[in-house]
């Protein structure tokens, strides 16, 4: 996608960065009673997006008034933490289900549709391998399909896995609305209480560096321990 979402200016930066994180913990807490809209978020990728926020707004703070040019290196060093996680932050969880185009316009975040990108192709498939550690837990074991070895393809940033555990059988990879981005292997999906003994569906394809996907592998199958 391309890396110019990003505002250049530091007001409109503080603005973008307060509004996307503002955005992201609404929607990853679960209200009193309720369910998360974005549940497959880590609370720990969202509370590193606002160490960022804290961790620049201290620093940007300062040059708002008469300030010294240490204050300025200080706050433009700050600038450069932020973006280093904020932007795999985007490319990692942002444009999956159940994030929304709508909900990308809102944090202002391009739609992967809507921006024009050098298409790489991935041509390498995921094979998987599913199993069983503890309670709800089912483990993903990945590598390229026909590899004996491991190693993910050249210029991949890892796996996208996608899973549900509806209760019925999906009709297409559509309906697996849940996923993971995943740079090693096994990656384990942890389930709530109450989908002990359901059936989850499990797929996955290899995302290069420019964020373009692979076809996507059969599903498999495991029963939620």
């Amino acid at each position: 996608m391309s890396s110019g979402y990003v505002p250049r200016g530091d007001a409109e930066f503080d603005s973008w960065l307060s509004n996307l994180y503002d955005y992201a913990e609404s929607m990853t807490s679960a209200p009193p009673g309720g369910a998360a809209r974005w549940p497959d978020i880590p609370a720990s990728a969202v509370e590193g997006l606002h160490g960022a926020l804290a961790d620049w707004q201290r620093h940007y703070g300062p040059t708002l008034h008469p300030h010294t040019p240490g204050q300025t290196a200080a706050k433009n060093d700050a600038r450069v933490r932020a973006e280093k996680i904020v932007r795999p932050f985007v490319q990692r969880f942002l444009h999956w289900p159940p994030v929304t185009n709508e909900d990308r316009v809102n944090m202002g975040v391009p739609n992967r549709d809507a921006v024009r990108t050098d298409h790489v192709e991935v041509g390498e498939r995921v094979e998987l391998e599913l199993s069983v550690r503890a309670s709800r837990e089912v483990l993903v074991s990945f590598r390229v399909k026909g590899s004996p070895g491991r190693a993910k393809p050249k210029n991949t940033d890892g796996a996208v896995i996608i899973w549900a555990a509806p209760d019925s059988p999906p009709a297409s990879h559509a309906e697996l609305t849940r996923h993971a981005m995943a740079s090693r292997t096994p990656h384990a999906l942890a389930f709530d209480e109450t989908e002990r003994g359901k059936t989850v569906y499990v797929s996955a394809a290899w995302q290069n560096e420019r964020g373009n996907l692979g076809p996507w592998c059969d599903m498999l199958t495991a029963i939620v321990p």
